[in-house]
């Protein structure tokens, strides 16, 4: 794993925390109405015969935000001693008692992958980002998308809490450990295949790699079968494919971000069947947002967080404040797809349900389908 994606992980979180700690206002006809990504599958879709000429905007939408376990009753061996990446350095923890968890990150990924893997019972305790259902009763022990509330952590008596270090103040975090708290740090890349090894550590630290195992590969053949599906009804000659970016917008902070290789973005991007135009011109991680950038990516699709768009008043509004991006295919033809800003960068058990729905968004915004 390389020091950039292991770096740009923790920006692009905290990108997504600023937002869902209050990047609000704006423009709510911002995007067209949502696309919900229901039946029928994506074989069936009728797509637009030129999705490059296509002109307005589209919403992406995963409509059962529900995750299912791999298994109700997941087969534990406990004490468990694992690798915690502490920020002084890798050190080895031994978990003994599961009964009582808080896994908490800013994209709120490993709430996810817990409960994914059949330990959702346990979980005592949440982020802001966790939000899937089943989780909406636990307390919140994290404010302003990114600091978290040591006194709140402590008071639920937890006896495990797992994080990656996105949430904080770190140093914090591992002083729980003076209570008695037993604390591991994993890592957490924004990858497709983050997100299979993110199972695979969270299940170590309960003891239970066998559910590792099985939540990995769902995820694994879900996202391979997503991305043969999204093949079919993407272009495929090069000169055909979508050029696309991801933009990132906070409007009440004058903050514009270009998000390149290493962001998961271009993980999204690659999935989708399109070209990533800031790997394409070499941009690694987060970088402020340039005219001259956006003049030389010329992307024909840019993609946004819903709550990010709004913030800038809507597409009019960032044409308006952006002129650069006006110059754009993408801004000429309106064409940007927005999702919930908690769901489209967190990898985790939905990645497959994530790019299902933006493959939609994409290629039929119509959402009509064959037969």
């Amino acid at each position: 794993m390389s020091r950039v994606r292991r770096l740009t992980g923790v920006l692009v979180a905290a990108a997504v925390a600023v937002v869902l700690a209050g990047c609000g206002g704006g423009d709510p006809t911002a995007s067209a109405g949502p696309t919900a990504s229901a039946a029928p599958p994506l074989s069936r879709l009728t797509p637009l015969a030129d999705p490059r000429a296509y002109v307005g905007p589209s919403t992406a939408v995963v409509p059962d935000a529900a995750i299912v376990p791999v298994s109700d009753a997941p087969v534990q061996q406990l004490p468990a001693t694992v690798t915690s990446h502490d920020h002084a350095g890798d050190t080895a923890v031994e978990v003994s008692d599961t009964s009582r968890v808080v896994a908490i990150d800013l994209a709120g990924s490993l709430a996810a992958t817990a409960w994914g893997l059949g330990f959702g019972s346990t979980l005592v305790g949440r982020d802001q980002s966790t939000t899937f259902p089943g989780t909406h009763d636990l307390p919140v022990v994290t404010s302003g998308g990114h600091t978290v509330n040591a006194e709140a952590v402590i008071a639920l008596h937890p006896t495990l809490v797992i994080t990656d270090g996105t949430v904080g103040p770190r140093d914090v975090v591992e002083q729980l450990r003076d209570v008695g708290i037993t604390v591991v740090f994993v890592r957490n890349t924004p990858s497709f295949e983050g997100a299979q090894d993110l199972a695979r550590q969270v299940a170590a630290v309960y003891g239970a790699p066998g559910a590792g195992d099985a939540l990995a590969t769902r995820i694994g053949a879900e996202v391979a079968d997503t991305t043969a599906a999204i093949a079919g009804i993407a272009p495929r000659a090069p000169g055909d494919k979508l050029r696309m970016l991801f933009l990132y917008l906070r409007g009440s902070a004058g903050v514009y971000y270009l998000f390149g290789e290493e962001s998961g973005a271009d993980r999204l991007i690659e999935g989708l069947g399109g070209i990533d135009v800031a790997g394409e011109l070499g941009w690694q991680g987060m970088r402020p947002m340039t005219d001259e950038a956006l003049v030389a990516a010329d992307p024909d699709l840019i993609l946004v967080m819903t709550k990010g768009i709004e913030s800038v008043g809507g597409i009019d509004g960032l044409l308006r404040e952006k002129p650069a991006v006006a110059i754009t295919a993408a801004g000429q033809h309106h064409r940007f797809v927005d999702m919930d800003d908690g769901t489209i960068l967190s990898f985790g058990p939905r990645s497959a349900q994530v790019l299902d729905a933006l493959a939609r968004a994409v290629y039929a915004p119509g959402g009509g389908a064959d037969g």
